[in-house]
């Protein structure tokens, strides 16, 4: 009996040695990378665990302005610190001397830390360079004078930019043939995500040093460099952003109670975007939480009457705008009196420059009879539907997007809607179905500006190898199909100005600013109401200086009571800004 017990005790003890070698081996040879659902990488855990080190280079590539200024991030000269300084004796009198400091002071900022720390903490000792230079000449083992990369705590162009994660899973999926480690960083918004492949890092550059179960060095004082050296890689990105523009167009927005809404700065020669600023700002502790990741200026809006621009073109091309013909303006689109805009008759130019409501209703409503399509021909010539970002082929990759959170824009919902009179007045003054986006309002006014011509917006101009050679250039490129005619696009230019200029015109309230403005306003309702009250978008689009285009810009102000919210000073303090700006380039 006792024979049988013992075998069958001993199988169970055999089979509980099996069992335990085989999951030894699971953890080692085959799910060591990749242990559980939750994807845990053992191996690094394992390293992590043995090892206290720091980051110096999270491996990403940069993202630079146009001026080659750091978008992201900067560069920080600053000391790191390990904590078996407590244990070891070194000249901390000689470093204390170079940095200026008491060492006394130096001996309390390591007298209890367990990890390696940079001197000062979230407000670091910058170094000089002859700092540099002298401590790390003195090679004093977990005493390090390093550059290191510090993330921003508030980066512009947040949005536009885009934020970055650790997702093992996503970074997996995204580069099945490549290996990724567990922490690296991968773009998940904005630029970050859409030129993620040429940013994304392939290991971090750090200061190790190996410690035992209690944090003793187990290889004595000696801390390890490591950086895996690629001339080529990650790229850097070479942004058209001017970053003092940008700064101060976010300075602006929010000194003008910007909550929902924002600016689009288009350099007209280039048709590239010098600034973006969407509002609300993303969450700094939890960017995904609200809508503050979500780039407004890329989003369809309710335009209102900037869209009679788009009227405008199309009744001048189609013999609307030449005859005599007057325009009651002291009515509405139903026929009721309007009280509030007793304008009188007026001709075409006039309802332009005062904006009236009536006079764009009937035109939309003749336009529709020549052809139901007209209306949105027309918007899409000037560039409001369909999308404006730079869109092309970029080596193996085609039809790659610079902006691919950018809405397409519309008109009309369907065929019904498009041959509805009533539909179409409401059209004509950028009301019922009519979205577009800010960046493509600022590339219609762009395009007129040029005379016509009808271009993408590049946000980027360049990519960089790492050694500063250029991988790829973004090239200036037209938007395909028609465009106005070069005369429409100087009758435009026209009624753009005297917007500003006539007496009683919407924009008159620029009048005086020192770079001619020429442009138009818009007061779009959203149909949604607060305290019974409707929310309205404001707008005013425009170009400057009107002799000699440079800038297209955009000022947009949304959900906003039709008394409040006026975007007429940002808009005008951007223009004076950028004057002043360009006096002291020249």
């Amino acid at each position: 009996m006792w024979k049988k017990r013992t075998i069958q005790l001993g199988a169970v003890v055999i089979l509980g040695i099996f069992l335990l070698l085989f999951r030894l081996m699971q953890l080692q040879l085959w799910q060591a990378e990749d242990f559980t659902s939750r994807h845990i990488n053992l191996v690094e855990d394992s390293v992590r665990q043995r090892s206290q080190e720091v980051v110096i280079d999270d491996g990403r590539g940069s993202i630079l302005d146009r001026n080659e200024n750091l978008i992201t991030h900067k560069k920080v000269p600053v000391l790191i610190l390990f904590p078996f300084l407590q244990k070891i004796n070194w000249p901390h009198e000689k470093v204390a001397a170079i940095l200026g400091i008491d060492e006394g002071e130096l001996l309390e900022a390591i007298k209890r830390i367990k990890e390696p720390i940079m001197y000062g903490g979230s407000q670091p000792f910058v170094l000089s360079q002859w700092q540099i230079e002298a401590i790390n000449s003195l090679k004093v083992p977990g005493v390090f004078a390093v550059e290191r990369k510090i993330a921003l705590e508030k980066a512009p162009a947040r949005q536009l930019v885009g934020v970055l994660g650790e997702n093992e899973k996503l970074a997996k999926e995204r580069y099945p043939d490549k290996e990724m480690l567990s922490k690296t960083i991968i773009g998940v918004s904005g630029l970050q995500k859409s030129f993620d492949a040429f940013l994304v890092g392939e290991g971090k550059t750090k200061l190790v040093y190996h410690v035992d179960a209690i944090g003793n060095p187990l290889f004595g004082a000696s801390v390890k460099y490591t950086n895996l050296e690629n001339s080529l890689y990650p790229a850097t990105l070479k942004m058209t952003l001017d970053l003092k523009i940008q700064q101060k167009a976010e300075e602006l927005a929010d000194a003008h109670g910007i909550k929902k809404g924002g600016i689009v700065l288009l350099d007209v020669g280039t048709n590239s975007l010098l600034a973006m600023v969407s509002r609300p700002d993303p969450n700094e502790k939890n960017p995904f939480s609200g809508s503050g990741l979500s780039n407004l200026m890329l989003k369809e809006q309710i335009v209102g009457s900037v869209f009679k621009t788009v009227i405008a073109a199309a009744a001048i091309e189609n013999g609307l705008a030449d005859s005599p013909r007057l325009f009651d303006c002291s009515r509405k689109i139903n026929g009721q009196r309007d009280l509030q805009y007793n304008y009188g008759l007026l001709n075409f130019e006039e309802s332009f420059a005062r904006s009236c409501n009536n006079a764009f209703a009937e035109m939309a409503k003749d336009l529709q009879k020549i052809d139901p399509g007209l209306i949105e021909e027309y918007a899409t010539r000037l560039s409001l539907t369909g999308r404006a970002g730079w869109e092309g082929n970029v080596y193996h990759m085609a039809g790659f997007r610079q902006l691919p959170e950018e809405e397409p824009g519309r008109v009309f919902l369907t065929d019904s809607e498009r041959k509805d009179p009533n539909f179409a007045a409401l059209t004509g003054i950028g009301q019922k179905e009519v979205r577009v986006t800010p960046l493509a309002v600022a590339n219609m006014m762009a395009t007129i500006a040029r005379g016509g011509a009808k271009e993408q917006v590049r946000a980027v101009s360049e990519i960089e190898y790492k050694n500063s050679s250029t991988m790829f250039s973004f090239q200036q490129e037209p938007l395909p199909g028609r465009t106005i005619a070069p005369e429409t696009a100087q009758e435009l230019q026209k009624l753009l100005r005297r917007v500003i200029t006539d007496s009683n015109g919407t924009g008159r309230w620029f009048a005086g600013l020192p770079y001619e403005v020429a442009g138009k306003s818009g007061t779009a309702e959203t149909g949604r109401f607060l305290e019974d009250r409707q929310l309205h978008n404001k707008w005013f689009a425009g170009y400057f200086p009107f002799d000699k285009p440079r800038y297209a810009l955009v000022a947009v102000n949304l959900d906003v009571f039709e008394d409040e919210g006026g975007v007429n000073p940002l808009f005008s303090d951007m223009v004076k800004f950028l004057y002043s700006y360009d006096q002291r380039a020249e």
